[in-house]
């Protein structure tokens, strides 16, 4: 172990607004809004607010993909919420979302709109209500569904947890990277085991726990996650490089990581959505410079 000096936690925990490392600004002890900002309405029935973090990718890939499926009432507007800016504390997204976390939802095909956050939410949303990406039998919707809230409870690991100690923290620390890495790499275990028998998560079945899944654990194999493919030795994991490749050749799950990016080459970043046309004409390469979040 590195030798560092002892954390002695004191009896009553405060706010240093000086610690947290990169993107400490974008989290705070509590919840509410900080300032009035009230949120932009597209023309589509679904308004969307968020940014192409893991969780974002999610829900513009669902979208993406039920337009690819024919179901042209799926269409909608994506709005960029920049969190280093921290719209996600503007009044009118906190009304959407009291969790102050991308992505959110609004959706107007109820009256009044019905609001739906926290991604798997959202997902399952959609999926019910188009009929799509959601296995009709018992069974395989109860395999389902136990992948999908797997994702949700096992992200945070990876996130908050790994991803913020090898990538973010101030420091290194060797203790939290090791013991968020075992749990990583044993989930990465988990996945590869599950799909070598299995074309996706369930069966031959394409679903939102594959899209949910892939977002986080897939992108991180093909590493696009904290630059920490070879320290996980990512490539071992064959059953979860196949899947991951696989979905990420469709063209519905490259046009959904193009929304609400703000980093990466110019042509990948389609800040906001309002139309399929966007991606021909709207990128940040045939509009402007990039404007990294």
């Amino acid at each position: 172990m590195t030798d560092q000096a002892e954390y002695i936690p004191p009896e009553v925990w405060t706010w240093d607004t000086e610690s947290g490392g990169r993107f400490a600004s974008i989290n705070r002890p509590i919840a509410g809004p900080t300032h009035d900002k009230v949120l932009e309405v597209g023309k589509h029935p679904y308004q969307l607010y968020s940014l192409a973090t893991p969780n974002g990718v999610k829900v513009t890939v669902l979208f993406e993909e039920l337009l690819a499926a024919g179901h042209a009432d799926a269409e909608y507007d994506a709005w960029l919420i920049n969190i280093g800016d921290g719209d996600q504390f503007g009044s009118g997204f906190v009304a959407v979302n009291p969790n102050s976390k991308i992505p959110a939802l609004m959706d107007h095909t109820t009256t009044p709109p019905t609001r739906v956050f926290e991604s798997g939410a959202i997902l399952l949303h959609l999926a019910e209500k188009f009929g799509a990406f959601l296995p009709s039998d018992p069974a395989k919707r109860a395999e389902m569904l136990s992948w999908l809230f797997w994702q949700m409870g096992s992200a945070p690991y990876l996130g908050g947890g790994f991803g913020h100690f090898y990538a973010y923290a101030p420091t290194k620390m060797e203790y939290p990277i090791n013991r968020f890495a075992m749990e990583v790499k044993r989930q990465l275990d988990v996945l590869d085991r599950q799909l070598a028998d299995n074309t996706y998560l369930v069966g031959e079945d394409y679903t939102i726990a594959d899209i949910a899944v892939w977002a986080w654990y897939g992108q991180l194999v093909l590493g696009r996650q904290y630059g920490a493919a070879q320290f996980l030795d990512a490539e071992s994991y064959t059953n979860v490089l196949r899947w991951a490749n696989a979905i990420d050749a469709r063209p519905a799950v490259q046009r959904g990581r193009m929304v609400n990016r703000t980093f990466g080459e110019p042509e990948t970043q389609l800040h906001e959505r309002h139309d399929a046309s966007d991606f021909d004409t709207r990128t940040q390469d045939k509009i402007g410079e990039p404007a990294e979040i």
